[in-house]
């Protein structure tokens, strides 16, 4: 089979493109005005339960970090933080950073949670400019169970807190749990490739809104 080219009087692919989704946006409203059914994209887009909750936990948050660097190694605590929710569409972004006044030197830890109503499933990603651990996407095998959010991350190659760069393959989850709407927590327990097996909790977040 052979492919025609477009000529050099034809507009490019991209102008194509550009032109659909042109047409396909002035057609579905247009549709749904005649009592049409809406379109997949229209019904997808449509905030459903998950987006909804989401929207329960806009504002700002007191944030307690709680980091085991081992299995059984003594916890590093860092008071002090706050972490700021908003909503973008069906994406509920966090940019958690030290309160006004803290001693912490200067972060930010941006994170992405969403729900996609087509895979069925929840998607996260995040940036901390502490760790150079790269962008972290994550998402879940199906939805919130029991006020939980379960999540698996993209495997890293964790740096190490030793003076030598580790670089270790490390697996990790992130557990999001809710026990009303004033409080959650969210649990990332390290899984390394050294031949161990052995998983342990290393970094949690404890959030508690800020009354106004």
């Amino acid at each position: 089979m052979r492919m025609q080219m477009p000529s050099e009087d034809e507009p490019p692919v991209s102008q194509w493109i550009v032109q659909v989704v042109s047409l396909v946006s002035v057609i579905a409203p247009a549709l749904a005005e005649n009592g049409a059914s809406a379109s997949a994209v229209e019904r997808m887009s449509t905030p459903g339960h998950e987006a909804n909750e989401l929207a329960r936990r806009i504002g700002k948050w007191n944030v307690v970090n709680t980091i085991w660097p081992t299995p059984g190694a003594q916890p590093i605590v860092m008071t002090g933080l706050v972490a700021e929710r908003t909503m973008i569409g069906p994406f509920m972004q966090e940019v958690m950073r030290p309160a006004p006044g803290s001693k912490i030197p200067d972060f930010q830890r941006i994170a992405y949670l969403s729900y996609d109503r087509v895979e069925g499933r929840w998607k996260y990603v995040s940036m901390d400019t502490r760790f150079p651990a790269g962008i972290m996407p994550a998402w879940s095998f199906g939805g919130e169970e029991d006020g939980k959010i379960s999540l698996l991350f993209e495997p890293l190659g964790f740096v190490g807190f030793g003076p030598e760069v580790e670089g270790r393959f490390t697996a990790s989850d992130f557990i999001i749990s809710r026990d009303g709407d004033n409080h959650e927590v969210a649990e990332q327990h390290f899984l390394q490739a050294n031949g161990s097996g052995k998983q342990w909790l290393a970094v949690r977040y404890d959030y508690t809104r800020q009354q106004p």
